[in-house]
């Protein structure tokens, strides 16, 4: 599979201006690529884990704080576009994206126009490879 070309959403892009602190947040992020596979991975950067924490001491959430989980984590330094994108190709590089990012059902035709024409190959395209 040609990795190169990609659909990345990242759940922060779509929340109000100001509401994202990219040195301390979390946010889903979602890879699409033109075969229809998705991939999912939840992005927390190291801060963010400790103002989880903290968090769930005042409020008494996961034993006051004694614990934090979350399905398909990955720690990361700063939540940008651009270092997302930097450590989705440094994964499929090393041949790690499969382990970290969890394959969800594929991308049904019905929901092609959430992604940029032509994006996903189809018939036609394969036989012109």
């Amino acid at each position: 599979m040609n990795f190169s070309k990609r659909y990345v959403w990242i759940e922060a892009e779509i929340w109000p201006v100001g509401t994202w602190d990219c040195k301390d947040d979390n946010s889903d992020v979602i890879v699409v690529f033109p075969d229809r596979s998705k991939w999912i991975a939840s992005f927390f950067t190291y801060r963010n884990i400790e103002t989880m924490r903290q968090k769930n001491i005042e409020t008494g959430e996961c034993m006051n704080g004694a614990y934090f989980w979350s399905s398909d984590l990955v720690m990361i330094d700063i939540i940008s576009r651009e270092r997302i994108e930097q450590l989705i190709d440094y994964l499929i590089k090393h041949d790690n994206f499969h382990t970290v990012f969890k394959q969800y059902p594929d991308v049904a035709p019905e929901e092609d126009e959430d992604y940029p024409a032509g994006f996903f190959k189809t018939n036609e395209s394969s036989r012109a490879n």
